[in-house]
């Protein structure tokens, strides 16, 4: 579906949309645009995929409804990745986290039904589910207005994906983990018992992919993920390094930090089918007729909920996973 289409990325030049940029690549469209408000990120960039000709870089900001409307004109189908994501961040400016989760959301909407573009697919988070911060809270008003989205057009569909931490992005523990070991410190643990989802951006990019292809719209895609207790996450990095395994101090939770995460709640469950051995797929409320027999002929999930210390990795599964994301040896 991607051969010689126009994509738009919102948030393109970020670790999500430098890895789906290079997989769409491969699928050869006929234009990918980048729109994000980071010019020294589009440079490098640019630069990092060697000038492709196939790449449109578009200076803008989602909370500006005429770039977006302006970005998406032409378009195929719109990844929207662009987020304030950083909890504590969130947390301390929640009228900045609105602007761009929610109001930015919004733009993404009206500017693909008014250009009438024919999927949108949204990212969303495990932090949306239950939400305790602002980050989750606007995430989860970003999900709520996607999936509204599909009564407001015929023509235009949405879809959002649930994903965890995504192994290696910019704010995530494990490269904060690496370069505390570099730097000969301890490790930074806020608790003992934290859990936490993880997949590598590849699974992820996955994870987009097939919401693009199988979505019908209103659906909500979630990947199987693998979850570990942060503590053995640390013990593992540190005894790769040579260092004890307990090298580490406990910082206590920040605000708005959850200690496990939920990828599907008890409320969801019940609306939830078992797509395939990799994915889950949720549907929205009040599905229309047409979207529960797409569905119907797939199993029910038969957990109660989908929680990252239902299920975890060993030590030595950590290992193996962090090994396969170049983070260990």
């Amino acid at each position: 579906m991607i051969q010689g289409q126009t994509i738009l990325v919102t948030g393109g030049t970020g670790s999500w949309g430098q890895k789906l940029t290079e997989v769409l690549l491969a699928q050869n469209p006929a234009e990918i645009r980048l729109l994000s408000r980071n010019e020294y990120a589009q440079i490098a960039m640019q630069r990092e995929f060697n000038h492709d000709p196939r790449l449109r870089f578009i200076i803008g900001d989602i909370r500006d409804y005429r770039a977006v409307e302006e970005a998406c004109q032409g378009v195929d189908v719109l990844f929207h990745l662009a987020a304030l994501k950083h909890v504590p961040v969130c947390e301390d400016q929640p009228d900045e986290a609105f602007k761009t989760n929610v109001i930015g959301t919004q733009n993404i909407i009206r500017a693909a039904i008014r250009m009438g573009i024919p999927k949108v697919i949204d990212v969303s988070t495990d932090k949306a589910v239950d939400p305790i911060n602002v980050y989750g809270m606007t995430k989860a008003l970003g999900e709520k207005m996607m999936i509204r989205a599909n009564w407001l057009s015929e023509k235009t569909r949405f879809v959002c994906i649930r994903g965890g931490n995504v192994l290696g992005t910019s704010g995530s523990v494990v490269p904060l983990f690496r370069r505390q070991i570099d730097e000969g410190k301890s490790l930074t643990i806020t608790d003992e018992g934290m859990t936490r989802f993880f997949l590598t951006r590849t699974e992820a990019i996955h994870l987009l992919l097939k919401a693009a292809e199988a979505a019908v719209g209103g659906e909500t895609f979630v990947m199987k993920m693998k979850a570990c207790n942060m503590t053995e996450l640390a013990s593992v990095m540190l005894e790769q390094a040579g260092r004890p395994s307990g090298d580490y101090k406990v910082t206590g939770i920040r605000p708005g930090e959850k200690l496990h995460e939920v990828l599907i709640s008890p409320f969801e469950a019940p609306r939830t089918r078992q797509y395939d051995a990799q994915y889950y797929v949720i549907l929205p409320e009040h599905a229309d007729q047409g979207l529960t027999k797409h569905y119907d002929h797939l199993p029910r999930v038969k957990f109660d909920q989908y929680r990252s210390d239902s299920e975890m990795m060993n030590k030595p599964a950590i290992a193996t996973f962090l090994r396969a994301g170049g983070y260990i040896d």
